[in-house]
């Protein structure tokens, strides 16, 4: 365990932690900033503060409360569990299988790049033969400039992937597709994800939207409490119908998250996610999962020409 306290100007505790002997408020001489902490509970953890501290060593612990200040500091513990989040979390009457790949195109080569996946890709969203769909297809306008994003589902699971990449293999069509695309490349990426139960399958749309990627990397062991909080929050934010999709990784990255969604444009963007905060239950949607992120990652994106979203 690792603890690093900052002392800066003077400032006050609140009375989460109380003097024992019912003294009035004590102030203490800088406020104790807390940047690093591993393997410890909060209550102990104060404990240990304020022993560190002569002023301190008379505080009670009585005051430590589950809503406290000094609570909102750390990752809320998470129970242990005896299945895996995959199984708890995903739709458990469909068997999809997505995969999002992020294709890095050379900056003069992206008019050609999309010119050649709109010739190729609908072809293999379109053929009975292949048990996958093109759900959307994209370029990146905010984040990563010269993007492309694909998200494809497969439905029957890995079985049908390993069916369709094994098809794809003796498509003429589409090997030469994936040798022109190498010489366009800078480099590619890819995941395969889950979707969440709670949110709706994503379907195509009509046009013109924008579309937004927000990608979260959570702390490793928070997957569950993520979605319980997302279970909720989720209805909160469907009233405008923005939601397309929410998914979670199962190879590549771990313990990311991706959620998808639909605005008219940046303006509409603007006035949903701000019409947010009005609900009642988004603010403590936000509260607690905050602390849950490691990093995060917003992508504005524009569909394609073959895209089925639009």
């Amino acid at each position: 365990m690792q603890v690093i306290v900052v002392i800066r100007s003077a400032g006050r505790l609140s009375n989460s932690c109380s003097v024992a002997n019912k003294t009035p408020s004590w102030r203490l001489a800088g406020t104790l900033t807390l940047l690093q902490t591993k393997h410890f509970h909060e209550g102990r953890l104060l404990g240990r503060l304020c022993g560190l501290i002569p002023s301190l060593s008379s505080v009670s612990l009585a005051g430590f409360r589950e809503d406290s200040w000094f609570k909102s500091l750390f990752v809320r513990k998470v129970d242990p569990r005896k299945d895996a989040h995959s199984h708890l979390l995903a739709k458990k009457e469909d068997n999809n299988l997505y995969k999002i790949q992020f294709h890095n195109v050379k900056p003069e080569c992206l008019d050609a790049y999309n010119e050649l996946c709109e010739d190729v890709l609908p072809s293999i969203h379109a053929d009975p033969e292949y048990p996958c769909e093109l759900v959307g297809t994209w370029n990146t306008w905010y984040g990563d400039q010269d993007q492309a994003v694909h998200l494809w589902r497969y439905r029957g699971g890995y079985p049908a992937l390993t069916e369709v990449m094994n098809k794809l293999r003796q498509n003429k069509e589409f090997t030469d597709y994936r040798k022109e695309r190498g010489k366009m490349l800078l480099s590619r990426r890819n995941q395969l994800l889950l979707e969440f139960s709670f949110w709706n399958e994503p379907v195509p749309r009509s046009g013109p939207n924008i579309y937004e990627l927000r990608s979260y990397q959570l702390r490793p062991g928070t997957m569950i409490e993520w979605g319980n909080y997302w279970a909720r929050a989720i209805e909160i934010r469907q009233q405008n119908h923005e939601a397309v999709g929410g998914f979670f990784s199962q190879i590549g990255s771990l313990y990311q998250v991706h959620h998808l969604w639909a605005y008219k444009d940046l303006q509409s963007r603007e006035d949903i996610r701000n019409a947010a905060w009005q609900r009642e239950g988004w603010d403590e949607v936000v509260y607690y999962t905050v602390p849950l992120i490691q990093h995060m990652e917003s992508r504005i994106m524009i569909p394609m020409k073959s895209s089925p979203t639009k």
